[in-house]
């Protein structure tokens, strides 16, 4: 056959046992077509993250509008508030961390967006 480029184009057949050898090989490795095993080997697992005030690493006291410090951890640069799924905060420490930064908003302690 000629291509639009004047190319000659000549079409394969490829015999059955050759494609049966392919499959067998393949079948052997234990991967499919296309599909290396070293794809199948990369998963990620997360570790579990635990809130740090369940814990007692930070202490329930500590969690005050006043200490600035402590709420700067949990904002972004942008002057987000970081999520639980970032922070690994449990949902009753998460509620109370969100109130005592917007607390330190209104005073001025901590900014409402980073320029």
């Amino acid at each position: 056959m000629i291509d639009k480029d004047n190319e000659l184009q000549m079409d394969v057949v490829v015999p059955e046992e050759v494609e049966k050898e392919k499959e067998e090989s393949l079948e052997q490795e234990g991967g499919e077509r296309g599909a290396s095993p070293e794809k199948e080997k990369k998963r990620f697992f997360y570790s579990k993250k635990v809130c740090r005030f369940c814990t007692g690493q930070i202490k329930k006291e500590e969690v005050t509008y006043k200490n600035v410090e402590l709420l700067r951890r949990y904002i972004m640069p942008s002057g987000k508030i970081l999520p639980r799924r970032i922070t690994g905060t449990c949902t009753k420490h998460q509620r109370v961390l969100v109130a005592e930064i917007k607390k330190a908003r209104i005073l001025a302690l901590l900014p409402f967006l980073a320029r």
